[in-house]
């Protein structure tokens, strides 16, 4: 039988970064069209609402031709947090949205974010859609995320941060309290093409979203209250403050992946 954790251990990296991984590949003529849909949804069934041109939520497939006239590095990802709005182009609804979300895309003048919906069929059976909903952008929102890390300086953050977080976890014995966490990661080595990048790539970057989307999964996962209640409001704030560095650093090395120059 699966286990909540072992549900929590499966799901999908940010929608957001497979979005601008692949329609900037598309971009830049490394991939086909036909391909780029199915690629960002998965499984899944992805809508867009709101897109230039429209008055009804079209599929994803129907509305990424209004981003046919983008170059690449005009497509961008941000994945901001309470006090780390990196990246976002200023205060508005895209920003607080995207806040709220805690993951966007920048598509030239437009703004992207991803909406789970849950549905119950009349069996009892629950399945997900995903709407992205569009968002006007002021002007001069590209160059907003410009000034983010490189693939060089995320990843060593990254390892930086893995180091530091893994000392204070250790010392705060969270093994104790979310013993499954050992089993969600194992889990999540496996391969299954949700961490892989589509062509143009470099090796750096496809090292470096492959560990982060990794790592970005078990942290969702380790941030949860455990079960039982089996940790208490101070080593949750204990469990919090010890995450916090490495979550951020994780952030930063999915976005500089993503956003990491293409080439041929």
């Amino acid at each position: 039988m699966s286990t909540p954790a072992a549900g929590a251990a499966i799901l999908a990296p940010r929608r957001s970064s497979r979005f601008v991984a692949w329609v900037r590949a598309w971009r830049a003529g490394l991939v086909p069209f036909d391909e780029v849909a199915d690629a960002v949804a998965g499984t899944e069934e992805h809508l867009v609402a709101d897109a230039p041109g429209t008055w009804k939520d079209v599929s994803l497939r129907e509305a990424l031709p209004t981003l046919a006239k983008l170059s690449p590095d005009e497509i961008r990802l941000v994945l901001p947090a309470p006090g780390d709005p990196r990246g976002l182009p200023g205060p508005g609804d895209f920003a607080g949205a995207a806040l709220l979300a805690g993951e966007a895309v920048i598509a030239g003048a437009l703004g992207l974010i991803p909406e789970v919906r849950v549905h119950t069929s009349g069996s009892g059976d629950t399945f997900e859609t995903v709407l992205w909903r569009t968002h006007p952008l002021p002007a001069d929102a590209p160059a907003a995320c410009l000034t983010l890390p490189g693939a060089a300086e995320a990843e060593a953050e990254l390892a930086a941060a893995l180091a530091d977080t893994t000392a204070a976890l250790t010392r705060l014995d969270v093994a104790q309290w979310r013993p499954e966490l050992a089993g969600a990661l194992e889990a999540l080595r496996r391969p299954d093409g949700t961490t892989d990048l589509p062509p143009g790539f470099d090796p750096r970057s496809r090292r470096l979203f492959a560990r982060a989307a990794v790592l970005d999964r078990v942290l969702a996962l380790a941030g949860h209250a455990a079960p039982g209640g089996a940790v208490n409001n101070y080593e949750a704030q204990q469990r919090d403050a010890a995450l916090r560095p490495l979550t951020a650093a994780c952030r930063q090395a999915l976005v500089a992946a993503c956003n990491a120059p293409l080439r041929p």
